[in-house]
């Protein structure tokens, strides 16, 4: 029996590796797919409102599958899949959004102000990444440093080990952050600001919400333009911004749960 395809984007810095165990729920129900690493490529540059990188995505669903799919994004992976369901609706059957509200109405129009005087990273996380710490001597060292992080000790131990094995690359110092800081960075201070005005328009694809009920990223953005957009195809499951890696399980049980009733929507369309 074929399995639908489910293709995954990742949220800033995670290689899609990091999401593993969260894979491994998800195909008993799916043919996972995703891009190892999106915001790399240089032909798909990081550049204001991530227009290429919806690009790299739309180009990767049809390269590796060539006919619609099931597409599911965390965080900015779930902005991307968006912009390319928008783009792009004959090669999307449906979108999950993990923790990817869509920012709108004066948040964006503060946004797009911040950008344009740059003064956006003092309220994102870009103040953080441009300063994070990116070589250790060993493997070892790295997961004992983000394993002494609250944000990384809620994850399981074996997700955590993940994302040692895939997100660093080895280096003359050790070993290196594999999705660079700097691109890390970019990345947040290029977030899309017209993403209100995108869906305001009409969606030809059914967009399903799970965030996760202790997410500061949900707060910040607000949900207004979110549950406007995804109906009754809202849900908020345990956890913070990064449930996906805290909770692999649960995560992939609620994505099955709104993927199923996606395409009854689609199906009865």
């Amino acid at each position: 029996m074929n399995r639908p395809i489910l293709h995954f984007a990742h949220g800033n810095s995670f290689p899609a590796e990091t999401y593993k165990l969260f894979f491994q729920h998800l195909r008993h129900h799916y043919d996972v797919q995703a891009l190892s690493m999106h915001a790399h490529n240089p032909a798909y540059p990081v550049r204001n409102g991530w227009h290429a990188l919806s690009q790299e995505l739309i180009a990767e669903i049809q390269h590796r599958h060539g006919k619609p799919v099931i597409l599911a994004g965390h965080s900015m992976g779930g902005m991307l899949c968006l912009m390319a369901a928008k783009a792009r609706p004959d090669l999307v059957r449906a979108v999950v959004l993990l923790d990817s509200p869509v920012v709108a109405g004066w948040r964006a129009v503060l946004l797009g102000m911040a950008k344009s005087a740059g003064i956006d990273k003092r309220f994102s996380p870009a103040r953080f990444s441009e300063r994070r710490r990116e070589t250790w001597p060993t493997r070892e060292e790295a997961y004992q440093h983000f394993a002494a992080k609250p944000v990384f000790a809620a994850w399981p131990q074996q997700v955590l080990r993940d994302y040692i094995e895939h997100g660093l690359v080895d280096h003359p110092q050790g070993v290196s952050l594999r999705f660079t800081r700097d691109t890390e960075t970019a990345v947040y201070r290029t977030l899309p600001h017209h993403l209100g005005a995108l869906v305001a328009r009409g969606f030809r694809v059914p967009v399903g919400f799970i965030g996760g009920a202790e997410s500061l990223e949900i707060r910040q953005a607000g949900l207004r333009a979110t549950r406007k957009l995804v109906g009754r195809h809202f849900r908020l499951i345990p956890g913070s911004h990064l449930y996906p890696m805290e909770h692999p399980d649960a995560a992939a049980d609620a994505v099955h749960q709104m993927v199923q009733s996606l395409l009854h929507e689609r199906r009865g369309a």
